[in-house]
């Protein structure tokens, strides 16, 4: 999955990227568009991300109907129960762990995570400080994937950052349905 973050852009140039993404992605990748739905609807997006903050999922559905996937930032149980309340589709939950992209966040560590298994049935990705190497922590705690923004576009060899993360959530993820079924 492709997440369009761009804050600082004109609907217009966020179009234009959008769709320029959109077709790079298509066929490869999931697209979200962070908090627009205007232009996540105009570039035939998979979803949005929303803000905790940001819209009501109910009011985004309103808009989109069934057209897209509806992901919402959570930073604690209560808010991602309300966000499956509401009728999200996809949760994303930290700050894991110490990040430079949101510092004034205080990293929850995967206890969040684990808390959250129990409290919701949506999917979630954990966000946060996530690398290759603590991601299986992040899978082992409960959640569904991971989320990243510097582990790869601040990596010097961004497409094997990519590929080491994907393997590390593979692996991860392949142990605990392993668990699973054996307990089961």
């Amino acid at each position: 999955m492709v997440q369009l973050r761009e804050r600082d852009l004109s609907a217009e140039a966020l179009f234009e990227l959008g769709k320029h993404i959109r077709e790079i992605t298509r066929g490869r990748a999931l697209l979200l568009v962070n908090d627009r739905v205007d232009v996540a609807l105009a570039v035939g997006a998979d979803g949005v991300q929303l803000p905790e903050a940001g819209m009501p999922v109910e009011a985004v559905r309103r808009i989109a109907g069934d057209r897209l996937l509806i992901a919402r930032s959570v930073h604690d149980v209560e808010g991602a129960v309300a966000a499956e309340a509401e009728g999200a589709d996809l949760l994303i939950a930290g700050t894991i762990f110490a990040t430079a992209t949101h510092p004034v966040r205080s990293p929850q560590g995967t206890k969040l995570l684990g808390e959250m298994s129990g409290s919701v049935g949506v999917p979630y990705l954990g966000i946060g400080g996530i690398t290759a190497e603590n991601a299986g922590e992040v899978m082992e705690s409960g959640a569904s994937g991971v989320a990243v923004i510097t582990a790869v576009t601040e990596s010097d060899a961004p497409r094997l950052a990519a590929h080491e993360l994907a393997a590390e959530v593979r692996r991860s993820w392949a142990a605990a349905k392993a668990t699973t079924t054996v307990q089961s």
